[in-house]
């Protein structure tokens, strides 16, 4: 079975990709009282923000948040970086897998063991957020994107979740884009390789497309799904995510169903509007990643 959402889908020079009229990007973004918008591949591509993310950002000043599967950095730090490629973005606009995820453990799993891979940075805010961290005998294990992922914490991971603990994922992306055409290996993999190890599937996964960061981007925003649009590069995440709380969805980049090359496009195209966006088939091929990981949010 394919799985459908809402997307609008015209392309840079304003034709229709899904065949049916559809609402200029720029007519959507005009209409949109609020704005989740993704991070990576979406506003940067590691050390450089995209054409039109500075303009997108501002042009919604206070009605957007940022919605990323990022678990590597924390909101705080994640600000500074992006205010150093010229996007000032308040903390509180950014909701992170990685925070998310930690929050969920100390908040409804007070006291459990915590044996964390993920970066210092995201180790350090567990610890300030109550988690007790451990290297052996855990109730959970948090799957994070770690840069120094080795055989041995393979191999301390996969013992552990034999031994009866619980895998938490920040998020199941493989990959996400970097610079020159380049794609940047992401928590995704490493679950692969955990999973591959252990036979052991998640038991919960925090990230996109799991409706969890999008509610949280709406409660801080005291938005509603019907008048908010998700603008993000990921079919997979950004787009299935979207609809499964109801929400347009604008996808930019080189993905299927990519309305423009970059967000600086989407005030560019000059199509007649139109009363509901079309429908955005995602194929069986594609999808299938997806329904093969249990995910659980409560």
């Amino acid at each position: 079975m394919s799985t459908n959402f809402k997307t609008a889908t015209v392309n840079g020079n304003g034709s229709n990709n899904a065949g049916s009229s559809t609402a200029a990007n720029g007519e959507w973004l005009t209409r949109a009282r609020h704005l989740l918008v993704d991070l990576d591949g979406t506003l940067v591509r590691q050390q450089e923000a995209i054409d039109g993310a500075a303009g997108l950002l501002a042009h919604f000043h206070d009605r957007y948040a940022i919605v990323s599967n990022n678990s590597t950095h924390t909101a705080q730090g994640l600000a500074q970086r992006l205010r150093r490629l010229g996007l000032r973005v308040p903390p509180g606009r950014i909701v992170l897998a990685g925070e998310l995820a930690v929050r969920q453990l100390a908040q409804q799993h007070p006291g459990a063991r915590v044996l964390l891979i993920g970066s210092i940075a995201l180790q350090r805010f567990a610890r300030a957020e109550g988690c007790d961290l451990v290297q052996a005998n855990a109730d959970f294990v948090l799957l994070a994107l770690d840069m120094h992922f080795s055989h041995a914490r393979l191999a301390a991971v996969a013992n552990e979740l034999l031994r009866g603990a619980k895998l938490m994922v920040t998020n199941a992306d493989t990959t996400h884009p970097g610079p020159q055409g380049r794609v940047v290996p992401e928590t995704g993999s490493l679950l692969a390789a955990v999973v591959a190890a252990s036979g052991v599937q998640p038991w919960r996964v925090i990230g996109k497309p799991a409706p969890l960061l999008f509610e949280e981007g709406l409660r801080r925003l005291g938005a509603e799904p019907a008048s908010t649009v998700v603008v993000g590069d990921n079919p997979l995440t950004d787009a299935e995510g979207a609809a499964r709380l109801g929400m347009a969805c604008l996808l930019v980049g080189q993905a299927p169903g990519a309305v423009a090359p970059t967000v600086a496009g989407l005030f560019r195209a000059s199509t007649p509007a139109a009363e509901e966006l079309p429908q955005y088939r995602l194929s069986e091929s594609t999808s299938k990643v997806w329904r093969s990981v249990r995910t659980e949010v409560s």
